[in-house]
């Protein structure tokens, strides 16, 4: 173990941080079976009045402005735009820079040799970075075989080795399976990381390139989750199918489905109530959901997405692995990027759980939902 990790361990016990407050949540059990869908309950007519003053992330009222500005470029045009692209992730990264390769090549600066001091502070600058232990190890054993094998050359070439690195362990593959009619997505995750917004984003996306989309209000128990859902999903040029608060999450499913194979939807994308990761009985009815949703559409969800807050660090990486134990997760979607000095924990969870990063957030416009891209982070990162 790094001898770093273990002198910090026993000086403090980290706290774990919580994201959001338990509800009581009515139970559902296995025996209950969803009612059949119907247009009554699925398309019926909101008003922006039921909405109030809650809305997620952007802090507007939906009477006083538009949902998000509308992308800059269309999604089919997105990869084209690669100077503007870089561009912007390198501005979103400047705080994980200024605390990760920043102070790495304040460390090689002047050095004529690596040696074990050297390498115990490099430990230190990627532990404290948000790489998590594991991830660090992994590194430093890349470091030290270049230094046995004599393959160092000179002190500069740490950075290129760690820069070779994390690029190796970000691309994972991540196979694209929209051509299944219809799409459909699980959407997961806890309170407060995006979830709404997220998939706003990517129900416009889809819809900009000529998708069919249904939006899938499935989250029943946050207030006012459904009218919320509803705005964004006209906005986005979405249908919705929702039932009133407080329903049956695995009802609103089972009703999507059935909707999903009437109307020919290209893509459905399903928002599920925010849990904590930590709570057995709400994680299974997350388990009974994806069931029915299977059940009812043989090879659905044929994704299961994960959104992650940046700005939790090391939290993020335990949150990814009891929901990949629980529903399977297939790729994640890393929000609020652009606000956090713990851009490394991208490169953690790629390691430690081997799920591929679909999406990044660099902020709270429409386009700046962005397909992940190992290359550009990492060169971004090391700019």
């Amino acid at each position: 173990m790094i001898r770093w990790f273990k002198r910090k361990k026993t000086e403090t016990e980290p706290q774990a941080v919580e994201q959001e407050v338990e509800r009581a949540e009515p139970a559902i059990t296995e025996d209950e079976e969803p009612g059949p869908w119907s247009e009554e309950d699925s398309t019926e007519p909101f008003s922006d009045e039921s909405f109030g003053e809650e809305i997620e992330e952007l802090g507007e009222t939906p009477g006083d402005a538009p949902l998000m500005e509308p992308a800059a470029t269309p999604p089919a045009e997105i990869k084209n735009d690669k100077k503007g692209y870089f561009a912007r992730l390198k501005e979103r990264l400047a705080e994980t820079r200024a605390v990760l390769t920043t102070r790495v090549d304040h460390l090689i600066l002047g050095v004529k040799e690596i040696d074990e001091n050297v390498l115990e502070a490099l430990e230190e600058i990627l532990i404290t970075s948000d790489l998590g232990v594991a991830t660090t190890e992994t590194l430093m054993d890349a470091v030290r075989e270049k230094i046995a094998r004599r393959e160092l050359g000179s002190p500069d070439r740490v950075r290129q080795i760690l820069r070779e690195e994390m690029l190796r362990l970000l691309s994972l593959p991540c196979p694209d399976k929209t051509d299944a009619r219809p799409y459909v997505v699980l959407v997961v995750g806890v309170n407060g990381v995006g979830k709404t917004t997220t998939i706003a984003k990517l129900a416009k996306r889809y819809v900009s390139a000529g998708k069919q989309v249904m939006v899938v209000a499935a989250d029943t128990f946050r207030a006012a989750a459904v009218e919320q859902l509803a705005i964004w999903s006209e906005r986005a040029g979405a249908e919705i199918v929702k039932q009133q608060t407080g329903a049956d999450p695995s009802a609103v499913v089972f009703d999507a489905m059935s909707a999903a194979r009437a109307r020919r939807t290209d893509v459905v994308l399903i928002d599920t109530a925010g849990r904590l990761h930590t709570k057995v009985n709400l994680m299974d009815e997350l388990k009974k959901v994806k069931r029915i949703a299977s059940r009812e559409l043989p090879g659905a969800p044929h994704d299961v997405l994960l959104v992650l807050d940046a700005t939790t660090g090391q939290n993020a990486v335990s949150q990814a692995r009891l929901f990949h134990e629980a529903v399977e997760v297939t790729q994640l979607a890393m929000t609020k990027l652009d606000g956090t000095a713990k851009g490394g924990i991208l490169v953690a969870i790629a390691h430690e759980l081997g799920i591929p990063i679909r999406y990044i957030g660099l902020g709270e416009k429409m386009d700046d939902l962005r397909d992940f891209e190992a290359a550009a982070f990492v060169e971004a990162l090391f700019e």
